[in-house]
């Protein structure tokens, strides 16, 4: 009896750490490198914990949390009004905590001269009023044009922060994620797109300076930087049990010190 019992008591810790799994989903700015990495280093201090980390765009994150499909909900953007509606209809408050800072850095090929551009120029170039190299003070050459989809929140902010909020050109073409765009910029020598700052050391590709501004941890953390924005954790309502622990750790020195050395800016 005494042996079943301490049987029971196993397989009942074994199913308790079995179920401390964290549900994350959303945005690629997060969740392509800095979560994973994070996952990891909280995994090293809490065996029993389990991450799924999907990372398809800021609109999917807050979608789960409003589906309750996932305990975090990572997001480059805050959520739109729509997106609190459809929430407070089903009940659930979305309570957005920040994890770090980052800049949306225009990038273009290693091979372009161009090393400046100025915000007007941002924004008729992705806009489609300009369509050639030569008018920003390049050599001849059709400018191809590299953005996120319409789920990412990097797509939204980017709009809102360089074009005014008006739409992408029409011969834009959209990719998965920040490394797609890395890799498409590096292999065309007239394409221009742009990226997180966790994406920046890559080869084949260069930043440009906005109206003389680089995107770093300075300009970024004083807001100089144009395309400087913050990075968001959803929750429903207070972050719980484990998903609390974990929010807990990278808000930590140690958390914020991991997204610094993916390219962050952290909070302090």
């Amino acid at each position: 009896m005494k042996k079943l019992m301490i049987l029971a008591l196993a397989a009942l810790a074994a199913s308790s750490l079995q179920a401390q799994k964290l549900v994350i989903k959303g945005s690629d700015t997060l969740g392509a490198k800095l979560v994973p990495i994070l996952s990891e280093e909280y995994k090293a201090m809490h065996p029993g914990v389990s991450f799924e980390i999907a990372a398809e765009g800021s609109t999917t994150g807050i979608a789960a949390i409003i589906d309750a499909t996932a305990q975090i909900g990572m997001a480059s953007r805050r959520a739109k009004p729509t997106e609190m509606s459809a929430a407070q209809a089903k009940g659930v408050s979305m309570k957005p905590t920040i994890v770090a800072f980052d800049g949306i850095a225009v990038i273009v090929n290693a091979g372009n001269p161009i090393s400046e551009l100025s915000k007007r120029q941002i924004e008729q170039i992705f806009t489609g009023d300009v369509t050639d190299w030569s008018s920003v003070g390049g050599p001849a050459g059709t400018i191809s044009i590299y953005t996120r989809n319409t789920s990412s929140g990097t797509y939204s902010d980017f709009k809102d922060l360089a074009m005014k909020k008006r739409d992408y050109a029409s011969s834009s073409q959209k990719m998965a994620g920040h490394e797609q765009i890395v890799a498409e910029v590096a292999k065309n020598p007239n394409g221009i797109g742009y990226v997180g700052l966790a994406f920046l050391n890559e080869p084949g590709i260069k930043v440009v300076s906005i109206d003389g501004g680089l995107p770093n941890k300075e300009s970024v953390h004083a807001k100089k930087y144009p395309y400087a924005r913050p990075t968001f954790f959803y929750t429903n309502g207070e972050p719980q049990g484990e998903a609390a622990k974990f929010i807990d750790f990278v808000l930590s020195d140690e958390g914020q010190k991991i997204a610094e050395a993916q390219g962050f800016v952290p909070l302090r």
